[in-house]
């Protein structure tokens, strides 16, 4: 793989790879606080927050990576009963309304943390300005817009059908458990 593809891989998988890590790390301080306590009877006071504040910043990057693979909790019944480009357009202008959410969003947690929060605020143990804390709040609802926009074209201009991971692994089971009757 050349390097400008590894680089290019590594930026589309950057959200992941920050999950990953994220997931790891604050697991990792969450067992460290455990042990401490029970064998050591020491707690790590700041283990706890840091953890919490690790843990918020997953779930909303974890938000950006379901966007990225189509794995949002959707409502498509109804699609299978529609003529193929009634359900794609639908399926867009949902897409276009989450995006209209997303940006309104974005602009609400940029002007709380930029224009209406307190400089003084900082996190009790670890003493952070929360505006930090809280910037997850407009970057992952702008990379969610960025990977729905980026789907949205695969759909409607290239044509691709995007399948979540999940129905693919119940289609494939489905076909395993039907060559197993055979």
């Amino acid at each position: 793989m050349s390097s400008k593809r590894s680089v290019i891989h590594f930026i589309d998988n950057l959200e992941t790879i920050v999950c990953e890590a994220l997931l790891a790390t604050f697991v990792l301080l969450l067992f460290v606080q455990v042990v401490a306590r029970q064998f050591f009877g020491y707690s790590i006071a700041w283990s706890e927050e840091l953890s919490t504040y690790m843990f918020v910043w997953f779930a909303y990057l974890g938000a950006v990576v379901a966007a990225k693979m189509s794995a949002h909790n959707r409502v498509t019944f109804h699609l299978k009963f529609m003529p193929k480009v009634m359900a794609k357009t639908l399926m867009a202008c949902a897409d276009l309304l989450w995006i209209a959410f997303n940006m309104y969003f974005v602009y609400l947690s940029y002007d709380f943390i930029f224009n209406r929060m307190n400089l003084f605020w900082k996190s009790q143990t670890l003493g952070v300005p929360m505006k930090y804390i809280y910037l997850i709040l407009p970057l992952a609802f702008t990379l969610m817009s960025v990977r729905i926009l980026f789907n949205l074209y695969l759909t409607v201009v290239k044509g691709e059908e995007l399948i979540d991971p999940e129905a693919a692994e119940i289609e494939s089971l489905k076909k395993e458990a039907a060559k197993a009757k055979l």
